[in-house]
C-alpha cells in the first residue's frame, strides 16, 4: 500500500502547477496521468509555441455561472508570478500583442521547466497510469490505481476537459465530481471554429486561407481579431473568441469595414473614383481573390457611379454588419477549451476545496471556468493550482 500526502490526477499545466507547489511546502506529492507524456495540451498550444499567460488578466477575462468565483486565485498568482519563473529558467518569451505572451522557440519549454521544478522538490511522477476507483476513508482518500492501492491525505483532480480528446482528454474528472455529489454545469466546446452549410460554404471554401481584420458580435458581446475562412466555414481568433458565447441558432455578426463607416466610405470612394468597379474600390482594404469573391456572390458588379443611394445602403449593411447563422462548431475535436464543468458553487474559491467532501480538490479547466482565448486560461491553471496547493 503506497501512502502520499498529496495524490495529483493529471499532469496538465494545472496539475503540475499544483504538484511542485505543493510539494515544495515539504508535502509529499505524487502526480500521475494516464498520458504516456506529461503537458500535452502545453505541447501543442499557442502553435507549438504555448501562449502561456496574458500580462492583461483580470477577472472580466473569464465567465462562469459563477463570476467572482476565479477572482481569489487570480489575485494571490498573477502573470508576474509565473513570469519570474520564465525568466529564472531563461526561457525566451516575447508579447506578440494584446498581451499573450509565447515562447521565442517551443511550447516544450514551458513544459520542461515544469518538469524540472517538480523534479527539484521531489514530485514523484507516473505516467500510463490510471485512476480505477477512488473512495473516502476516515484519513482521506483510498484509490485504485495502475500501481495499486495509494492512500492520500488529499487529491487533487486536474483533469481538464473534454476538448481535443485525441491527446487523452477525458470526462473523468466530471464523474469524480458527481460520485462525491457536486453539480456539473452542462459542458460544450469552446474557442471553437464554426462549420457553415448554406449557401456561403462555397465562398467560405473559395477564400479558405484568407485572414481578415473584423469585429465580430454575438450575444452583447463583440471582439475585434482576425477571422479566417476554412473549407468548413469559419476560424481565427475572433471566430473562436465568439464562439463561447454562440449557441445553436443565434445570429453571428461580422463587420468587416471595422476601421470605416461603411456608408461614408462607400459614397467617398464613389465621388472620388465614380469610374472604378466595386471590386477594384474593396480591393483597397481585402485581398483581390476576396473582393471580387464579395462583389460576385453579393453585389452586382459595376462602376461606381452606377449605384444607387439606396444600393450603397444595401452594400454598406452587408459589410458592416454581415449575418451569419452557423450550422454549428467543429466541437470538442478542434476546440481550445471546455465551457461548464464542476460548479463553482460547491467549491471554495479560496483554497479550491471541494465543500461537499473535504480534502478533495479541483483545478484548472475541469471547474467550471472559462478565459478568452490569449492565454488567460493557462493563467488560470497556473493560479488554480497555485491556489489549491497552499492547503492540500
Amino acid at each position: 500500500m503506497r501512502s502520499n500526502d498529496v495524490v495529483v490526477i493529471g499532469a496538465g499545466a494545472a496539475g503540475l502547477m499544483c504538484a511542485l507547489t505543493a510539494a515544495a511546502r515539504g508535502r509529499q506529492v505524487l502526480l500521475i496521468d494516464h498520458s504516456n507524456k506529461a503537458g500535452k495540451k502545453i505541447l501543442m498550444s499557442g502553435g507549438g509555441r504555448c501562449n502561456f499567460t496574458n500580462v492583461y488578466t483580470e477577472p472580466a477575462n473569464f465567465f462562469s455561472q459563477n463570476p467572482h468565483f476565479c477572482k481569489s486565485a487570480l489575485a494571490r498568482y498573477s502573470p508576474w508570478d509565473f513570469i519570474a519563473m520564465v525568466s529564472k529558467h531563461a526561457v525566451p518569451y516575447h508579447e506578440k500583442k494584446l498581451g499573450q505572451l509565447f515562447c521565442d522557440n517551443k511550447s516544450r519549454d514551458i513544459r520542461d521547466m515544469l518538469l524540472e521544478e517538480c523534479e527539484q522538490v521531489g514530485v514523484e511522477l507516473r505516467l500510463d497510469t490510471s485512476v480505477r476507483r477512488i473512495e473516502k476513508t476516515d484519513a482521506g482518500y483510498a484509490l485504485s490505481t495502475d500501481l495499486g492501492p495509494v492512500t492520500s491525505q488529499s487529491v487533487v483532480v486536474a483533469t481538464g476537459g473534454l476538448s481535443i480528446p485525441t491527446l487523452g482528454a477525458t470526462g473523468f474528472g466530471y464523474e469524480i465530481a458527481r460520485q462525491f455529489g457536486h453539480d456539473v454545469v452542462p459542458t460544450r466546446a469552446g474557442l471553437v471554429p464554426f462549420i457553415i452549410t448554406d449557401q456561403l460554404k462555397d465562398m467560405c471554401n473559395e477564400l479558405s486561407g484568407t485572414s481578415v481584420d473584423c469585429i465580430v458580435s454575438c450575444d452583447r458581446q463583440s471582439f475585434r481579431e482576425n477571422i479566417l475562412f476554412t473549407h468548413r466555414g469559419l476560424s481565427g481568433p475572433a471566430i473562436l473568441q465568439i464562439s463561447s458565447f454562440w449557441r445553436l441558432g443565434d445570429v453571428v455578426e461580422i463587420n468587416m469595414l471595422p476601421d470605416h463607416d461603411p456608408s461614408e466610405w462607400l459614397q467617398g470612394q464613389q465621388a472620388e473614383r465614380p469610374n472604378s468597379d466595386l471590386k477594384t474600390v474593396l480591393g483597397q482594404v481585402f485581398t483581390k481573390k476576396m473582393a471580387t469573391l464579395l462583389t460576385d456572390h453579393w453585389f452586382a458588379a459595376k462602376p461606381m457611379k452606377q449605384y444607387g443611394p439606396a444600393e450603397l445602403r444595401g452594400i454598406a449593411a452587408t459589410l458592416g454588419a454581415w449575418q451569419v447563422v452557423p450550422a454549428g462548431t467543429e466541437g470538442y475535436r478542434t476546440a481550445e477549451v471546455t465551457l461548464g464543468g464542476v460548479d463553482t458553487r460547491e467549491v471554495s474559491s479560496k483554497t479550491m476545496e471541494s465543500l461537499r467532501s473535504p480534502g478533495l480538490y479541483f483545478i484548472g479547466e475541469v471547474l467550471d471556468v472559462t478565459g478568452h482565448l490569449g492565454g488567460f486560461n493557462f493563467q488560470w491553471a497556473w493560479a488554480s493550482g497555485y491556489a489549491a496547493a497552499q492547503f492540500v
